[in-house]
């Protein structure tokens, strides 16, 4: 969006605020208000939550301004200046703001196909986009994005009061590229390191990568990884809590070894996997339950990522592609989370889909 259309958007917000509260209507949905400072030296609008205006998000045209604001004041913080000064980039007609918003809308909406959402986005929303550039600009625009991205779901935290455990939850799941019966075929992915792996939860052998991530107790994906399908998991907890320490990580048996252990403990993170039924040395009943009963928040963040953002349904061309689609999907997700952070309900934060529907 242009700078114009930008205060307008914030200036949108204001009034929707003002409206609410000129007539007392009220809703459990409330997000806080944005408010717009600016910097005379850089000219940067920067962002403050305030606690005592809040704004209701009824419509999803209200989410998608939300999700704007957001992820355009990220940008202009903390993405590279070689991203956001390269060159032509101000001759383009979605800045990079809109093109992320744009995709992140369309993954939790649930529409896996860019084409589809595109036309989607064209059809309803180009009141709020009235300058989008073609599709194939569209997608190569968000996969050189990717990176950035990233970045912006890493930076997250430091403007949202989401609250954060020191208790985490590792786990894994599957990412098939295609069917097994075409795995020989499938020499794109290949050539990225996929390969041929075991889910022992769904009992079935198949071809291409394993996606990592490490999820706190509210359910909030604090870092993740993709890996060929074949590497060990306890590979994927060294990598994720590299340059970590002092929290506590809570494991299936998957993650069982006095290495891995002795590991963990060096850096100063306390490691509770439950033991295999043939160990010598288990848990106590009590502690066994507790961790059971922990991890499951980690099955259900994996269910809203493969149930409504279709994390499994891979239908990239290429393994860029591929990647980029899963940083959008987390993103999408943390931001929820977020939101419902703000919205004060703590035991609600995982439910995301009252947010988008």
């Amino acid at each position: 969006m242009s700078g114009n259309a930008k205060k307008l958007v914030l200036y949108y917000t204001k009034l929707v605020v003002l409206d609410k509260i000129k007539y007392k209507e009220t809703s459990t949905k409330c997000a806080i208000l944005f408010v717009g400072h600016t910097n005379l030296k850089g000219g940067i609008i920067m962002l403050k939550f305030q606690n005592n205006d809040t704004t209701i998000i009824a419509t999803f045209e209200d989410f998608i301004l939300t999700t704007y604001v957001i992820i355009d004041e990220l940008y202009h913080r903390f993405a590279p200046s070689e991203v956001r000064k390269r060159r032509h980039v101000l001759d383009a007609k979605l800045s990079d703001s809109e093109i992320i918003t744009i995709a992140l809308c369309g993954e939790l909406v649930g529409i896996d196909s860019e084409n589809a959402w595109f036309s989607f986005v064209k059809k309803n929303y180009r009141h709020l986009f009235p300058q989008l550039c073609s599709r194939s600009r569209f997608n190569r625009t968000r996969r050189a994005l990717m990176q950035t991205t990233e970045l912006l779901r890493q930076k997250l935290l430091s403007d949202f009061p989401v609250p954060i455990s020191p208790y985490c939850i590792i786990d894994s799941f599957p990412l098939a590229v295609c069917k097994f019966g075409r795995a020989r075929y499938c020499k794109v992915f290949r050539n990225h390191g996929a390969d041929y792996g075991k889910c022992p939860s769904k009992k079935k052998t198949y071809f291409g990568y394993k996606v990592h991530a490490l999820v706190t107790l509210e359910g909030y994906i604090t870092a993740f990884e993709i890996t060929p399908a074949s590497t060990d998991d306890r590979e994927g907890l060294r990598d994720l809590v590299d340059n970590c320490s002092n929290f506590t990580v809570l494991a299936d048996k998957g993650y069982v070894g006095e290495r891995l252990m002795q590991e963990m403990q060096e850096q100063n993170i306390c490691l509770f996997a439950l033991k295999r039924s043939n160990s010598k040395e288990n848990w106590t009943k009590s502690v066994r339950q507790l961790i059971f009963k922990q991890r499951r928040r980690v099955e259900t963040v994996f269910s809203q990522l493969t149930g409504q953002l279709n994390a499994e349904r891979v239908l990239a061309k290429s393994f860029q592609g591929l990647c980029t689609r899963l940083v959008n999907k987390v993103l999408a997700y943390n931001l929820c989370i977020a939101l419902n952070s703000i919205f004060n309900e703590p035991c609600e934060l995982g439910k995301i889909k009252e947010l988008i529907f």
